[in-house]
């Protein structure tokens, strides 16, 4: 038996070596209780280019693992993590002790410090001809924390971090894009791998194991290894007499074992069906499983409650389902995951679109939540729409949540500038969602077979997206034309009905597209029982209004691409009735409660509104919005209140209209008038009406950087005291504003800054405002706040406009000061940071100019300290000095904090008689700011 396994692993090399494979050999030593690896390593390196070389390139990836200074730590940053920046020395990894020896040359010692090892040769390699080289260095293994790869008590996990050859391919990348994901950064070799491990140590590979240390084989992706003190799980299925071992690089529980024995065979036939082959070996570690589990099943709990969504059998199949598909898909030819991501995840999530049609075609997309979530014996998510989704209606949903947001991508930008949520709506879910709308259009089984073809003919070579897009389009029949031009840019495909005119028993439909890309479309025809019959239409490259003949003369409903199996722009006018009073038009539909938008209907979100101020007292309102959870590019939104301090009607609304380009300089251009009615002061009332014009700029999606111009007139219009002389205040006023602002959210240093000019008939002002804010240590955070503030002119009556000190006068009535006009009393004490930000009652106004710092920083838990120094100057006076410092509470950082005044330039403040008065607290109540808050690091 050993001489057929000698005979047959030389002919696999002899296979790998004539294929102009490199081929890699290696013996590595493992001590016990040690993150050190000492390695001896041959590489059969060829030369695969058209050109003569001169030098040859490695990679020596764990390299990345060395300081804070490299493309991995960013790239970790990015995605909100912070243990590799605050990691300990011992915790990093690198590469000590290199040497290298070409062919029978010496050895020569190299840094380990770079990622990309370039080393001259003696002699030029000519296209198509090897040469040896010999390396030996030790490994020193990063921590598993940072990327899922490295050791950790229990195991040592590892993928990449051996040397390896590296091609002179994307001159151009920049660094900064550097990968912290699933990369094929060496598929097509041949491994031959030897492990000196301690004999009570595990290992596992996704390589054909020769020994119980010993692997060897060829691989499409790069080879995996876990050890461990403990054995993992292993299953072992049949699967049309073919043998297929599943190795797990982790204990499965019994419930999970249970469900995978019964749905292990089904998932793969069903796979194999679609694709054609499976590999003999699939192994699976915890970081694989991690990443590709089945998104959004996931029991929700919090606090004390627990809700589970999905039963556990159900979570087990659609877990492991996705994790099987992407595996298997990724072995079955060789993708470069920078630019063919789209294609693999593109295809694996083909495969659970089809797995979900069949078998949770009924299954909704939040599961058993709707009813198992009661509040006083009610159900709530029922009311919703998004209860009522299928759960193959995620995909679309995903795509269409970024398209309102223009923060999605086209789908073939490298996966590495792709965001986060991007790599999952876009690279699967959007890409998924064409295949299963192409494999619609030309039949299923047709698409079946043209998969099983393409990856039975180009297996284990590297995939070219012409030839698989060529050969689609052959198969197709043409209708997957347009896929090509389609990938290469952000895409906003509109279909539209615009009417219909009944002629005998047929249906003779006007619709619109505004591309000439020849994209197919699909229209459904509903009757009232329920009944549907579908048609397909092909598009020539014009853009003009086309008529199609339906035969179906008892539809009551006409619609095209239901159930968002188009990535369009807007589902809105897909939708017409045929019958009645809404013939030719859309419903309208009262909700209470904000929702996934429902395309088929005009949709009025009616919802109450409680509001509270000093003056008004407790507000109950009713909103009227067209606002969903989606963003629409035309919104409004109007509240009427009534007001329990004053027995009359108060207010707000607003119109706004954003202009948002697939490809520009700007991300939105939004236009938009409001009005506001309400008291400012007790029987005191204010109006105000405004108009206002802002660009968002263009933004990298993966960068939280944001750039904004913004432009607003307001007029407004105060009654005044009738008891007080009135020749000083202002009951009528015009203010303009011209300001540009910059935010960098990123971790660690985080950034703001902006200027602003205003302006109104007796005064010109300019003021800036930077802020900058350290993690200095883990979960500890200091922050600097410059403000400057200039009057170019000021000829006011009063002080209403000046900068403020201690408090802000609110004069524009954008902040959301509890007690506008309070003077004393708790809602005198709300703090707004703004202007010169002082926590101390320092002084009242500046109507020159002032400057200041502000600078807060975490010493404990929920506690920090803070301290102001400034310098202001009002007219006919020197310029004053002041200065405080005391303590901050964060009882909700960021959101709700209380200030507690410790020394100043008024002395030691505890001993004040009034110190009560003197603590400060600020409030936010926006519910924008909070969700922006979670969601960075995703886009």
């Amino acid at each position: 038996m050993k001489r057929y396994s000698t005979a047959l692993l030389f002919l696999l090399v002899f296979v790998g070596i004539s294929a102009q494979q490199d081929t890699i050999n290696i013996t590595a030593k493992i001590s016990e209780n040690s993150n050190l690896i000492s390695v001896d390593q041959d590489i059969i390196y060829y030369n695969t280019t058209d050109l003569p070389i001169k030098k040859i390139k490695l990679l020596n990836w764990i390299s990345a693992y060395k300081n804070r200074n490299t493309p991995l730590l960013s790239r970790t940053l990015q995605d909100r993590k912070t243990d590799m920046y605050f990691a300990t020395k011992e915790e990093l990894g690198d590469t000590d002790d290199l040497k290298i020896r070409i062919g029978s040359s010496g050895w020569d010692y190299l840094s380990g410090n770079d990622e990309n090892i370039y080393y001259p040769l003696a002699e030029e390699l000519k296209p198509g001809e090897s040469v040896k080289i010999s390396l030996q260095y030790l490994l020193k293994i990063p921590h598993k924390k940072f990327t899922g790869y490295g050791i950790d008590q229990n195991s040592l996990s590892f993928k990449y971090f051996f040397i390896v050859p590296d091609s002179f391919e994307n001159p151009d990348q920049s660094p900064q894009y550097f990968q912290n994901i699933e990369e094929n950064q060496s598929p097509g070799n041949y491994w031959k791998i030897n492990f000196d491990l301690p004999a009570t140590y595990f290992v596992e590979s996704n390589l054909e194991r020769i020994e119980r240390t010993s692997f060897a084989g060829p691989l499409n992706k790069d080879p995996e290894f876990l050890i461990t003190l403990k054995s993992t799980d292993q299953m072992i299925t049949e699967i049309d007499g073919q043998k297929i071992e599943l190795d797990f690089g982790y204990k499965l529980n019994a419930d999970e074992r249970q469900n995978l024995e019964f749905y292990l065979p089904l998932q793969l036939h069903f796979i194999k069906n679609k694709i054609g082959n499976l590999p003999a070996k699939i192994f699976i570690t915890e970081k694989f499983k991690k990443d590709e589990d089945f998104i959004g099943i996931d029991d929700l709990q919090f606090w004390k409650f627990h809700y589970q969504l999905f039963k556990n059998h159900e979570q087990t199949d659609l877990n492991y389902f996705s994790i099987l598909s992407k595996a298997i898909v990724q072995r079955s030819v060789i993708f470069e995951k920078s630019n063919d991501h789209w294609l693999m995840n593109g295809l694996k999530t083909y495969l659970e679109i089809e797995y979900l049609d069949r078998y949770y075609k009924d299954r909704k997309l939040l599961g058993d939540l709707p009813d198992q979530l009661k509040i006083f014996g009610l159900k709530p998510l029922k009311f919703f729409r998004l209860s009522k989704l299928e759960l193959s209606e995620r995909y679309g949903l995903a795509y269409q949540y970024m398209v309102t947001q223009n923060l999605d991508q086209k789908i073939d930008e490298p996966f590495e500038k792709m965001s986060n949520f991007n790599a999952t709506a876009i690279s699967h879910f959007e890409t998924g969602s064409l295949f299963a709308f192409i494999a619609e259009k030309m039949g299923q089984e047709k698409f079946d077979d043209f998969l099983k073809n393409y990856l039975t003919k180009y297996a284990a070579e590297q995939v070219d997206q012409k030839v698989f897009l060529d050969e689609l389009s052959l198969a197709s029949g043409y209708s997957s034309d347009f896929f090509e031009d389609f990938i290469k840019q952000k895409n906003r495909v509109n279909f539209k009905l615009k009417r219909f005119r009944k002629i005998d028993d047929n249906f003779q439909v006007k619709v619109s597209k505004n591309t000439p890309q020849t994209i197919p479309f699909k229209i459904e025809t509903e009757e009232q029982s329920g009944e549907k019959q579908t048609f397909w239409f092909d598009t020539d490259t014009s853009e003009k209004i086309v008529e199609y003949n339906i035969p179906q003369s008892n539809a009551e409903k006409i619609i095209i691409n239901d159930h968002y199996i188009f990535p369009e722009k807007n589902f809105r006018d897909n939708y017409l009735y045929t019958k009645g009073v809404f013939s030719n038009m859309k419903k309208l539909k009262l909700k209470v409660f904000k929702d996934i938008p429902n395309p088929e209907y005009n949709e009025i979100y009616v919802n109450p509104r409680l509001s509270f101020n000093a003056y008004d007292k407790v507000l109950f309102g009713i909103n009227f919005k067209n606002g969903s959870l989606f963003d629409r590019k035309f919104q409004y939104s109007f509240t009427p209140y009534f007001s329990s301090g004053t027995g009359q009607l108060a207010g707000s609304g607003g119109v706004s209209y954003s202009f948002q380009p697939a490809n520009s300089f700007y991300r939105s251009l939004d236009f938009g008038v409001s009005a506001s009615h309400f008291h400012y002061d007790f029987d005191l009332t204010y109006r105000k009406l405004g108009a206002f014009v802002g660009i968002n700029f263009a933004k990298n999606p993966r960068s939280d950087i944001g750039r904004g111009i913004g432009f607003s007139y307001n007029y407004l219009e105060k009654d005044l005291d009738p008891t007080k002389q009135n020749q000083t205040e202002y009951g009528k006023y015009n203010l303009w504003n011209l300001g540009y602002g910059y935010s960098d959210r990123s971790l660690i240093h985080e950034k703001s800054s902006n200027i602003n000019f205003q302006w109104m008939e007796d005064f010109q002002k300019i003021s800036t405002e930077f802020s900058y804010r350290w993690e200095f240590a883990e979960d500890k955070k200091v922050s600097f706040r410059f403000f400057g503030g200039y009057f170019i002119n000021n000829n006011t009556k009063n002080d209403l406009f000046n900068y403020g000190i201690s408090k802000v006068s609110n004069y524009a009535f954008s902040y959301g000061l509890l007690g506008q006009s309070a003077t004393s009393g708790v809602f005198a004490q709300q703090l707004i940071v703004a202007e010169g930000g002082f926590k101390s009652y320092l002084g009242s106004t500046a109507n020159k100019w002032i400057t200041s710092v502000n600078v807060d920083s975490h010493v404990w838990r929920w506690f920090n300290v803070y301290a102001d120094a400034g310098v202001y100057k009002n007219k006919n006076q020197s310029a004053e000095f002041i200065w405080d410092s005391g303590v901050k509470v964060k009882v909700i950082p960021d959101f709700l904090e209380v200030y507690f005044p410790i020394q100043s330039s008024l002395g030691f403040e505890p001993s004040f008689k009034d110190y009560g008065q003197r603590i400060r607290f600020t409030l936010v109540l926006n519910f924008s700011a909070i969700t922006s808050y979670f969601r960075r690091g995703w886009f």
